[in-house]
């Protein structure tokens, strides 16, 4: 016997569909077929569609993650972490999610908890929601001592440029919204890609926000693609260029003047010995010669990336 439903139980049901958000759920990944099926298990249980970016993986990880009814993208060759964030955004798109979730393919990140992430997005409102392991310092303390201080000194870095406030600015496990995806145009091809999404986020205006997660250390984690200390000196140098590129009179500009200052003094003082005693001392001249040299090309440079930067701006406000 089959029951019908009144119009209001109808309204609500169809609600309750409608508001269902279709959620995609992100897995970069290289050479991590030991651990990409859990991930890909896991993940589907809270996703619409699950995609792996196999990043020019030599192993099998393509593969099993096909076998088991995730999407594949495939990089012919390794590209980067960045530039395989880059492919999952550019396929959320074309799927129109509501919400890319993405999380490492090496199981440091609980799939488990990709609900509370679509949580923040969707009914905290969020654009961004980061899986962040300080949020809760016994979440923390598991961290190997020295990823632990390297992520603090990283995110405290971020801090001073985006002025969001976070405690983990580089959590790979990560929420996007619809607008994010729209907006967050990444050019970033390795690991400063955290980075960049945290800088685009403040430049326009996105709302960032934390939920604790946990992250697994050891077992086949540790044995993991993304060296520490490469990955590390990667986003310090992504942070570094991408200040000098939104402030370049400040940052290449001013230390310019200097060495041009200076370069003039030790130019000065050589001319005098000169004109004294009829000799040049070599270090004087050489010092003259390196700042001077310095000065003009930190300032050269500075001027030229202000005037792209300032082109793009026009361009960018008349489209």
């Amino acid at each position: 016997m089959v029951e019908s439903l009144g119009s209001e139980e109808v309204s609500g049901a169809v609600k309750a569909f409608v508001a269902q958000p279709f959620v995609v759920v992100g897995v970069p990944a290289f050479n991590e077929e030991r651990t990409i099926a859990r991930v890909v298990l896991e993940a589907q249980r809270y996703a619409g569609k699950v995609v792996v970016c196999d990043d020019g993986s030599t192993d099998m990880t393509g593969e099993i993650a096909e076998r088991l009814g995730a999407e594949v993208i495939r990089h012919g060759r390794r590209l980067g972490y960045g530039a395989a964030v880059q492919s999952l955004f550019r396929r959320a798109r074309e799927f129109e999610a509501d919400v890319l979730v993405i999380l490492d393919g090496d199981g440091q990140h609980d799939p488990r908890e990709i609900p509370s992430v679509v949580r923040a997005v969707v009914e905290e409102g969020a654009d961004i929601a980061i899986g962040s392991r300080f949020v809760k310092e016994g979440l923390a303390r598991r961290m190997p001592w020295y990823r632990r201080a390297g992520v603090r000194f990283i995110t405290r870095l971020v801090n001073n440029s985006a002025k969001h406030g976070v405690k983990d600015a580089q959590s790979g496990f990560r929420a996007y919204s619809r607008r994010a995806l729209e907006t967050l145009d990444l050019t970033e091809k390795g690991m400063g890609v955290s980075v960049e999404i945290l800088l685009e986020a403040r430049k326009h205006g996105l709302k960032v926000r934390e939920v604790p997660a946990s992250c697994h250390y050891g077992g086949d984690v540790e044995n993991s693609t993304h060296n520490p200390v490469r990955h590390g000196v990667e986003v310090v140098m992504s942070i570094v260029r991408r200040v000098v590129e939104e402030r370049p009179l400040v940052y290449l500009g001013v230390p310019g003047m200097l060495c041009l200052v200076v370069g003039i003094f030790f130019g000065v003082w050589m001319l005098q010995i000169y004109a004294v005693e009829h000799r040049i001392v070599t270090n004087i001249a050489l010092a003259a010669m390196a700042f001077t040299l310095i000065g003009f090309f930190a300032l050269s440079t500075a001027i030229t990336l202000y005037a792209i930067s300032r082109l793009a701006e026009k361009t960018n406000g008349k489209e």
